[in-house]
């Protein structure tokens, strides 16, 4: 299955271009709201500019790796832009991140400049650097020298550079006032020049996966592919430069920076908060009115609980999928009848997409919508590599020009086969009118008494039958059937969950094997939750493990 790519000649295909173009058009319209921070796209231009002059007044090249360590806001946007418009490499790093873990991403990333908060919230980045790099002493004067992080040369922080630090007050070499001084030796000629030998094939950035499930993966994506992709979500989203878009997810992450990029690549705002208390992220999102959501309900079910939520007018958002935040009109009837967003870093952020969001027929029930434009997919069996045809399980195989470039570090022969296709391990199948329905990952399947069972197929049981509470399938490991058919569903009320009323709904729409033999209640608190805003399934299947055998 093939979905050709849009026609996008009207659009420039490099950040450089396309900033320039943006800040012409857009001047002085607000690009980007965090809390009480806003930036127009003029702002980000001029911003981005000196920062840019500095960078490469620093040595950073084409091609350079450049990490950048900062939560949603201005500073984030403006490393970006300032990296990407020279033609290097955006590498984002989680704020979540650990000292072990910043040493990982640093090293194996080859990062050779580094752009950092000092601290977001109650974390030091300075402390877990230092931590991370035994080698640095903040006191003296930079560069980096590390064995740990060889390629890595310059570290600049945003905040006070009187900031103290495990070796004593921080040199301001160490300061990001001192990566913008330097811009003097960097004309505005001379960035042009540069930003004018920026290509759409050029790599743009390297976003790692969150690594809920194994070692993070760091993929690579093009200029042109990217911006391409993005414009084509546009596009099914009906998303211009009127757009206002609201997304909780932070950007260091495909979900997010997706988000962000688009609302840029659109011409629109991005709307975000980094307010801890569900009150002030109500007030953004009354002050700002945002037209559209997209995101996780676990990072807004918390906003719809607050106590202040009955009163806030939250009109404006009528379109998305963060329905507990929506008008009561236009959340769907039942969740599975409308089409899923189903993506991956991989795709940059939306692999199957619909811009269709109405509820949809029976017939049509846990729909992903279709293939997104300049992608080909097709259906395999994973046992004997034939191809299926409509209707008929199998794992999903992807490739295509807006597809990534592949995994930094690794050749490209473990990332595709010989035919450039990439093997996802998602199961799933389209149907006949090309619409994409995910089953499972191959490696969630359930295995009971050697039948199999699809936790997803369940799950959707459940929820039509709870009025849709969250709920979980997951395989116990049982000495008798291998794995035991484990639910878990999320309510504080006792009373939604009489176990054998359930199991006897199920036994009428199920197959006795795929009834659950143990359901279980979880308080909305017990539910463990990746930094993402994602449920950590392996917290959740040591948590089912142990609830089995109490």
């Amino acid at each position: 299955m093939t979905s050709a790519a849009t026609d996008t000649s009207d659009l420039p295909c490099t950040v450089p271009a396309l900033l320039r173009r943006q800040a012409a058009v857009q001047g002085d319209r607000v690009f980007m709201v965090v809390d009480d921070e806003r930036l127009t796209y003029a702002e980000a231009e001029s911003r981005s500019r000196l920062l840019a002059r500095g960078l490469l007044a620093s040595g950073v090249t084409k091609g350079t790796h450049v990490a950048l360590l900062q939560p949603n806001g201005a500073d984030f946007v403006v490393g970006m832009l300032a990296a990407m418009r020279i033609g290097a490499v955006l590498v984002p790093l989680s704020t979540f991140s650990t000292a072990e873990e910043l040493r990982w991403l640093l090293a194996n990333s080859d990062s050779s400049f580094l752009l950092a908060a000092a601290t977001y919230r109650s974390r030091r980045y300075d402390e877990a650097l230092a931590t991370a790099l035994p080698e640095l002493d903040f006191s003296k004067p930079p560069p980096v020298r590390s064995l740990t992080a060889p390629w890595l040369r310059r570290i600049w922080f945003s905040g006070a550079p009187e900031s103290p630090n495990p070796g004593g007050s921080r040199h301001p070499g160490w300061s990001l006032a001192d990566l913008e001084a330097s811009a003097a030796a960097v004309d505005d000629a001379t960035l042009s020049a540069v930003e004018q030998r920026v290509s759409p094939a050029d790599r743009l950035i390297i976003i790692h996966t969150s690594g809920s499930t194994s070692t993070p993966k760091a993929v690579m994506h093009t200029h042109g592919a990217l911006i391409g992709h993005y414009d084509d979500i546009n596009r099914l989203r009906g998303s211009d430069m009127n757009e206002i878009m609201y997304a909780p997810s932070p950007w260091f992450w495909v979900a997010g920076f997706s988000a962000m990029f688009g609302a840029f690549v659109a011409g629109g705002r991005m709307v975000s908060s980094n307010a801890v208390a569900a009150s002030d992220v109500l007030d953004v999102l009354e002050r700002e009115r945002p037209t559209n959501t997209v995101g996780f309900w676990s990072m807004v079910e918390r906003l719809a609980a607050d106590p202040s939520f009955a009163r806030r007018d939250l009109s404006s958002i009528r379109r998305g999928n963060l329905y507990p935040i929506m008008a009561r009109e236009v959340q769907p009837r039942d969740m599975d009848l409308r089409h899923g967003n189903y993506g991956s870093s991989e795709a940059g952020g939306t692999l199957t997409f619909s811009g269709d969001e109405s509820d949809q027929p029976e017939s049509r029930r846990g729909s992903f919508g279709k293939l997104t434009p300049g992608l080909e997919a097709r259906i395999v069996d994973p046992e004997t590599g034939k191809v299926c045809g409509a209707g008929e399980l199998g794992e999903l195989w992807v490739r295509g020009p807006r597809f990534m470039e592949g995994y930094y570090g690794k050749p490209r022969y473990e990332v595709f086969d010989a035919d450039g296709w990439w093997h996802s391990g998602d199961l799933g199948w389209f149907d006949a009118d090309g619409f994409f329905y995910f089953k499972a990952r191959r490696g969630d399947m359930i295995k009971t008494s050697g039948a199999n069972v699809a936790p997803r197929e369940v799950e959707a049981v459940l929820r039509a039958i709870t009025g849709g509470l969250p709920c979980f399938v997951l395989g116990v490991p049982d000495p008798r059937r291998g794995q035991l058919v484990t639910a878990l569903i999320v309510s504080n009320r006792e009373a939604d969950v009489d176990e054998a009323a359930l199991r006897k709904k199920l036994g009428e729409k199920l197959s006795t094997y795929k009834v659950p033999r143990r359901i279980i209640r979880l308080a909305e608190a017990e539910l463990p939750l990746l930094s993402n805003g994602k449920v950590d399934m392996r917290r959740l299947a040591a948590l089912a493990k142990e609830r089995v055998a109490a």
